[in-house]
């Protein structure tokens, strides 16, 4: 049996080596609960993660003490990885801090806070990746503007502690590779944001063969690039949504990470507004 249908398992109270070889979770609420974090723990994990990664300018350091409050009481790894992480950057000067952080995520590929740049890289497929997360915010009755792309992590983390934990945890298991990606780059260059990565990836399901077959290749390769647009792809544009395309023309210019990365600049807490009730 694998790791996941162990964790899927132990939330269910049964016994793992008792299951049937091949069995799966029945229910995204049983896949929320495979790391065994309780929901709420989850939650806050996520706010925690959503304000360490966001661009640190003087709005965003003033609400410390609150995140500091909200991780005080996690348990195990994630507690511990978010008070680490808070120290370290707590240790920094706050101008020193800013850019560290644009140096660490703007300026390397392997440090990208958008998602889909690991999972699609600046392909066509991007577009078509950032549209179904747009589709899920919408399920959830949020709407975002389209100068934000959907994807920054920040941005998912707050969307699952704050609105929808189901679907936000979907789109950060759907991205579990590229965020594996992102915790070793961190740990490789001691990165003081490393303990946020360390969180987020305790509160997921371990990897499974899949996932780390996609670690492996990105290591090994990087994102997936095109040179040229869709048309020379033979893609019939037209089947393509209006939404998908706005998709793709703004990772073609600009939204893309490491050399051609512009700054995202602060991701807004208030973009998708609430805390953990």
């Amino acid at each position: 049996m694998g790791l996941l249908a162990r964790a899927i398992a132990k939330a269910r109270g049964e016994d793992a080596d008792a299951m049937p070889r091949g069995a799966t979770p029945a229910s995204p609420e049983e896949l929320l609960l495979a790391s065994g974090l309780p929901v709420e723990d989850q939650r806050a994990a996520w706010l925690a993660a959503s304000w360490l990664l966001t661009y640190p300018d003087a709005e965003a350091l003033a609400h410390g003490e609150q995140i500091r409050e909200l991780v005080a009481a996690l348990p195990g790894r994630t507690g511990e990885a978010l008070r680490t992480c808070l120290d370290a950057i707590g240790r920094i000067d706050p101008l020193e801090l800013q850019e560290l952080y644009v140096d660490t995520f703007d300026t390397r590929r392997r440090g990208c806070l958008y998602l889909t740049y690991f999972s699609q890289g600046d392909t066509r497929r991007r577009g078509m990746a950032l549209v179904r997360i747009k589709q899920d915010y919408r399920a959830a009755g949020l709407e975002m503007d389209d100068s934000e792309l959907p994807d920054h992590l920040a941005v998912v983390l707050e969307f699952a502690a704050a609105h929808d934990p189901m679907r936000g945890a979907k789109i950060l298991r759907a991205n579990r590779a590229g965020i594996e990606m992102l915790r070793l780059h961190l740990e490789e260059i001691a990165s003081p944001w490393h303990g946020a990565l360390v969180a987020i990836c305790s509160t997921l399901p371990p990897m499974d063969a899949d996932d780390r077959e996609a670690v492996a290749r990105l290591a090994a390769e990087g994102p997936a690039e095109e040179t040229v647009g869709l048309d020379g792809y033979g893609v019939d544009t037209d089947s393509i949504s209006h939404d998908a395309l706005i998709m793709h023309d703004q990772t073609m210019s600009g939204a893309g990470c490491g050399d051609h990365a512009a700054s995202p600049g602060p991701v807004p807490l208030d973009l998708m507004r609430g805390r953990p009730s």
